[in-house]
């Protein structure tokens, strides 16, 4: 594999717990459940899916210092090369979640997360990589709409893509949508969900929204759900079909897509054979518990 298809990854590390009640829950007693401890974080779910289906992919984030030798391993285990940082002081992030149907709740700590350093992702790391991709995670805590505004830059001066996976509709808004366009303005390609997409934007149909989306990025792949994707690239919209799945767990399904869409992206160039590869690898995705292969 050439360096040229080789993609950064930085943001997110968390510890999931993932419970999966047997029936409804019931208040003030026990409710049978699943509950499985798993590794997650967005962009780290994205960086073990596209190591784990062959793809070149560096890795950078913080976790708690005592964790540095297992999250290591863990993203190793699927061919990530890992850049981990341990912080003395803050715990690796932890986000219990709960699953029902294909509705999720999630009870989020961000812990060494909030003080995530964009600085920590080198220009000797970004040169000869073909995309850099970062998560709207990345903008929460300490961390500074100048500092990850100061990386796009460094990456696009590298001549190296830039993609954002938005994260959730629920940060975008809890951010302010102002904060979100400043933090990560100068991305290339932008790959969010219909629901994060409709926050950005403030319209609701797909196309109008996808459209608006061409604004902020060039490329705009937009995921929803069984309803397939759309591709947005000059002005002109693609609508891309899937497959319907019966979900697990759904947790990861978009960082699944990011990592199959990438991968297939650095390859050919060609964003709508990208979109297909990327629901397929989160049609696998739904079908375990967790947000990692």
């Amino acid at each position: 594999m050439t360096t040229q298809r080789r993609v950064v990854i930085a943001g997110d590390v968390i510890d999931d717990i993932v419970v999966v009640p047997d029936a409804a829950i019931r208040r003030d007693t026990d409710t049978p459940s699943s509950i499985r401890f798993r590794a997650g974080g967005s962009a780290a779910n994205t960086a073990a899916w596209l190591g784990s289906i062959g793809g070149s992919v560096d890795f950078v984030g913080i976790v708690g210092t005592l964790d540095l030798a297992r999250h290591g391993e863990l993203l190793e285990r699927h061919g990530v090369r890992a850049h981990l940082r341990g912080d003395d002081e803050l715990p690796t992030g932890t986000i219990i979640v709960l699953v029902e149907g294909e509705q999720r709740a999630m009870l989020t700590e961000r812990g060494a997360n909030a003080v995530f350093d964009p600085d920590d992702v080198t220009d000797s790391l970004l040169a000869g990589a073909a995309v850099l991709l970062l998560t709207g995670h990345t903008l929460s805590g300490q961390t500074s709409a100048a500092a990850i505004r100061s990386l796009i830059s460094r990456a696009r001066a590298l001549d190296v893509e830039v993609a954002v996976s938005p994260g959730s509709a629920g940060h975008i808004a809890d951010s302010g949508v102002d904060a979100f366009l400043h933090a990560f303005e100068g991305a290339t390609i932008l790959l969010p969900s219909l629901d994060e997409g409709r926050v950005i934007t403030g319209v609701e149909s797909p196309g109008a929204v996808a459209s608006a989306l061409l604004e902020i990025a060039p490329l705009v792949v937009m995921t929803m759900g069984g309803d397939g994707i759309v591709v947005a690239a000059s002005s002109e919209l693609t609508h891309v079909e899937v497959e319907r799945v019966t979900a697990v767990d759904p947790t990861g399904a978009g960082d699944a897509f990011s990592a199959g869409f990438l991968d297939e992206w650095v390859r050919s160039g060609d964003p709508v054979e990208a979109a297909r590869a990327g629901a397929l690898v989160a049609a696998r995705s739904v079908l375990i518990v967790g947000g990692r292969p």
